[in-house]
C-alpha cells in the first residue's frame, strides 16, 4: 500500500467516482463519501475526520473538499487533486439531474445550504466556483503537491500517473470507458430493435 495520502478535493459531480476508480487501480485504499464525517466537519469536530484519515491513503467526495487545508497541514507529503467540469453550467446541470434522481439529501443541505438545487443555480454555482478559486489560490506555486484535472477536456491516466509517480497502466481510463460503454449500448439497442422491425416486415 502507498504511504503517501492523496486527497480528491473537487466538489461532487466533478468526476470524483472516476478519480476513486483510478486510485483504486493504482493501489490506494480510497474512502468517501461519508455523511457522518461531513456532519462532524459541519460541527467543527475534526477528530473523527483525522481518525479516518489515518486508516486510508486515498480520499474523494465528502467531506474532503472542505478540509484540504487541515489535511495539508497534518500530512506534509500529501497530494491534492481538484476535479472539475468543463464549465459551471455543465456542473450544475449534472448536480440537478443527480438530485432529481436521488431526491433531497443531507449531503447537499450541509454542503450547499439546500437539499435540492432546483431553482437555486446562482447560489450553487457561486459555491462551486468559489471553492475552485480558493483551492487554486491555496496551492498556487505548489505544482508538486497539487493537480487540477477535467476528464471532459481529455485529462486521464497520463496526468494522474505523472503527478503521483506511477507508471501508466494498460487499463482503459474509466471515464472514457464509461462513455464508450454507453455508446456501445445505444448501438446495440438500435441494432436489436431495427433488426426486430426488419424481421417483422420481411
Amino acid at each position: 500500500m502507498n504511504d503517501r495520502k492523496v486527497f480528491g478535493i473537487g466538489m461532487n459531480k466533478t468526476g470524483t467516482t472516476t478519480l476513486k476508480v483510478c486510485l483504486d487501480h493504482l493501489g490506494y485504499r480510497v474512502y468517501g463519501p461519508d455523511l457522518e464525517l461531513l456532519r462532524c466537519v459541519d460541527r467543527g469536530d475534526l477528530d473523527p475526520v483525522f481518525a479516518f484519515a489515518e486508516k486510508y491513503n486515498g480520499f474523494q467526495d465528502w467531506p474532503w473538499p472542505f478540509v484540504y487545508e487541515e489535511m495539508d497541514e497534518r500530512y506534509e507529503d500529501s497530494k491534492f487533486i481538484l476535479t472539475r467540469r468543463k464549465n459551471s453550467d455543465v456542473w450544475f446541470n449534472s448536480l440537478k439531474k443527480h438530485s432529481i434522481k436521488k431526491g433531497p439529501t443531507e449531503y447537499r443541505k450541509i454542503a450547499y445550504g439546500y437539499e435540492m438545487p432546483t431553482g437555486k443555480k446562482p447560489h450553487h454555482v457561486k459555491i462551486y466556483e468559489e471553492h475552485n478559486e480558493a483551492v487554486r489560490a491555496y496551492f498556487a506555486g505548489r505544482e508538486e503537491d497539487f493537480l487540477e484535472v477535467c476528464w471532459e477536456e481529455g485529462d486521464g491516466w497520463e496526468e494522474i500517473c505523472d503527478f503521483l509517480g506511477h507508471d501508466v497502466p494498460e487499463a482503459e481510463f474509466p471515464h472514457r470507458k464509461k462513455s464508450l460503454s454507453r455508446a456501445h449500448l445505444i448501438v446495440q439497442y438500435f441494432k436489436r430493435n431495427v433488426g426486430n422491425v426488419m424481421d417483422r416486415i420481411l
